[in-house]
């Protein structure tokens, strides 16, 4: 009977798609070489600056975010992944990482030696539309000191960013870091008797300025009256006077205060800046991170200072295309052994075990495929091997190299 016959799928055009989920990535061999060169370079610099590595699961009680001043509404209402699991528990892919390392600081805070500098490049998740530098899951390079509240910390963390760039080998000139201050501005706030509900409207609508075209509408509809900010730069006593003067001291002179970076985030209590590049081909935030000292009180009567920021590798990569920087390091010997005959495969391998101990770093491979010599070859030029060795009958095995 038809209906006795196995599946097979020669038999329909029913096949699966070959596309991933929308708006996320497949990374072919290719990208990953990209991919491990943004995460080594991440790691290589900022553990020279002696953060410490650590992570955390995807998965965290959705609680987390839904608590006040862990993320703001919109991501908890329109971006994150939320489903309830098989025992009746709401959980979140997570969406952001810094709630999750406030928790894992606040349940060890008794123990750690503060300041603590620690740095991870989780994935994470939003449902939000894919455009340009922005899709459903990425990996972010995630620094955050805890337990300092010093002008050193913020000049230290901003420093740390604007050297990331320079190790990617990008010049000052290619972005900018744009700087403020969420207690300045709430001062400000504070003197135009503003309710807190207006403060935090007024520092969603400065975060979304760049992107409407009736900005002072909107800033008198929250004021209930015309409103100019009417800030002047920052004063050299000021908190972000001393940030600014720090960095120029480093020599990092490509800042500029921007009242409208606010940041998104609710938990924000201080200093915060975002990196832009300044190209034409691709205007748009790097990095952007700031001084939180309330998050951990979330997780515990006791908060410790914290001061972060997140680099995402969508943009990471983008920034890098723009600017015609390299995007892979630079490539380990590859050596192609490639036997004559079946009966030559045991001693390639002998043969190429050998070459990985007296040369570390050496890559080698061997061609086990039956065909011919020539087509071997070809095959280890295509890959882009640096060079070959044709294993036979008799004793010897140079490497020939490609020109």
């Amino acid at each position: 009977m038809p209906g006795d016959l196995p599946y097979n799928h020669s038999m329909s055009n029913d096949f699966l798609s070959t596309d991933p989920y929308k708006g996320v990535r497949d990374f072919y061999p290719e990208d990953m070489a990209i991919q491990q060169y943004i995460f080594d370079t991440w790691s290589k610099t900022t553990e020279s600056f002696g953060y410490e590595r650590y992570d955390a699961s995807v998965l965290e009680p959705a609680s987390l975010y839904k608590s006040k001043g862990a993320v703001n509404e919109e991501i908890v209402n329109d971006q994150t992944y939320t489903f309830t699991d098989r025992g009746d528990r709401e959980v979140t892919l997570r969406p952001e990482m810094t709630p999750t390392v406030a928790r894992m600081i606040a349940k060890k805070q008794k123990e750690l030696a503060f300041p603590v500098r620690w740095y991870s490049i989780p994935n994470l998740f939003r449902y939000e539309r894919p455009q340009k530098g922005r899709l459903r899951e990425h990996w972010q390079l995630n620094c955050d000191m805890f337990g300092s509240d010093t002008v050193a910390a913020d000049v230290e963390i901003i420093a740390l960013a604007h050297q990331l760039l320079l190790d990617f080998g990008a010049k000052p000139e290619m972005f900018e870091i744009r700087i403020n201050d969420r207690a300045w501005m709430n001062e400000r706030f504070e003197q135009e008797g503003f309710t807190h509900e207006q403060s935090n409207a007024m520092l969603y609508l400065l975060d979304r300025k760049a992107k409407i075209d009736n900005f002072d509408e909107e800033a008198e509809k929250i004021a209930g009256k015309p409103f100019d900010l009417g800030l002047s730069d920052p004063a050299p006593d000021s908190r972000l006077g001393q940030v600014l003067a720090g960095l120029m001291q480093l020599g990092i002179n490509n800042t500029k205060v921007s009242l409208s970076t606010v940041r998104g985030f609710d938990y924000y209590t201080g200093v915060i800046f975002e990196i832009f590049d300044v190209s034409g081909e691709n205007n748009r935030s790097l990095l952007g991170g700031g001084r939180y000292d309330n998050l951990t009180g979330l997780f515990s009567a006791d908060p410790v200072s914290g001061i972060g920021f997140g680099m995402g590798d969508v943009t990471m990569r983008d920034f890098l295309e723009t600017h015609n920087l390299p995007m892979k390091k630079t490539k380990s010997e590859h050596i192609v052994m490639i036997p004559t005959k079946p009966d030559q495969d045991n001693k390639a391998q002998m043969i190429a075990a050998l070459i990985r101990q007296e040369n570390a770093g050496t890559v080698v491979s061997i061609d086990y495929n039956d065909r011919q010599v020539p087509k071997k070859i070809e095959a280890a030029r295509k890959k882009g091997a640096s060079g070959y060795i044709v294993i036979d009958e008799t004793d010897g095995h140079s490497i020939q190299r490609f020109e």
